[in-house]
């Protein structure tokens, strides 16, 4: 998307596309131990956010420190499509011991952390002022970057919904909601639900809503009208729910 913004004004022909990598994720408690036994110590000095270019059995690989739940882990780039099959027996292998598994994306987990999904809890329509959290990461006025004039006036006028926690607070309901959905205040429709899960560690239902700003506070009482039709309470929530220095992804006590 950055790429895409640099070449609209670059007066340049250029063309963009993805380059030859293809991911699989190791993520949780036990993933270091796991990719150290496939790459040895090097594992340990890669840094939150870093990356690490090696390779495995003649297995070309970039390893980043990152991931999509808010757990110690670690993305492994694949850049040699042939050998996709050779990689997901290796990792297999080396993570035996520690019972890895495969498994989808873990929504829980990375709504519990605040980590959103671009394309459904926001899109390019939207602005960092919107969503939660993501305010922080706007460069003060005195920096110069593509977009300064269009957030510097944001700023300013700000902005007239956000994107917030929610969380229901019928307990008895186990639910995952993954698309759209009403939210209504005082039997009011006032918001529109992103995504919704239940969470075992927290022993609730946690999700993602756009209010408008002034019901956007944590606590406000509001209701979820749910698929088949039924209204469950909820309200608003900061966000993340869980860790919020993020020091479980830093491999410390949160």
């Amino acid at each position: 998307m950055y790429a895409r913004g640099v070449a609209v004004n670059s007066g340049l022909n250029v063309t963009i596309r993805e380059p030859e990598v293809y991911p699989i994720q190791v993520q949780g408690p036990k993933s270091r131990d796991t990719l150290r036994k496939l790459f040895g110590p090097a594992v340990d000095d890669i840094k939150y956010y870093w990356t690490l270019t090696t390779e495995v059995d003649g297995i070309p690989v970039v390893i980043s420190r990152t991931g999509w739940t808010g757990e110690v882990g670690y993305e492994i780039y694949l850049r040699d499509p042939a050998r996709g099959g050779d990689l997901w027996d290796r990792v297999f292998e080396a993570g035996r011991e520690f019972k890895i598994r495969p498994v989808a994306p873990v929504e829980a987990r990375r709504i519990e952390a605040g980590i959103f999904n671009y394309g459904s809890d926001m899109t390019i329509a939207n602005n960092p002022f919107e969503v939660m959290g993501l305010e922080r990461l706007v460069e003060p006025q005195e920096a110069d970057y593509i977009g300064k004039a269009a957030l510097e006036d944001i700023r300013a006028r700000g902005v007239s919904r956000k994107l917030v926690g929610i969380e229901s607070t019928n307990s008895a309901l186990q639910y995952e909601i993954a698309e759209k959905r009403p939210v209504l205040h005082a039997g009011e429709a006032v918001g529109t639900l992103t995504d919704l899960i239940w969470s075992p560690r927290l022993e609730r239902n946690i999700g993602y809503v756009w209010l408008p700003i002034e019901l956007s506070g944590p606590g406000t009482e509001l209701e979820i009208v749910a698929p088949d039709g039924e209204v469950w309470p909820a309200r608003s929530a900061a966000i993340p729910f869980l860790d919020a220095k993020k020091q479980v992804p830093l491999g410390k006590p949160a």
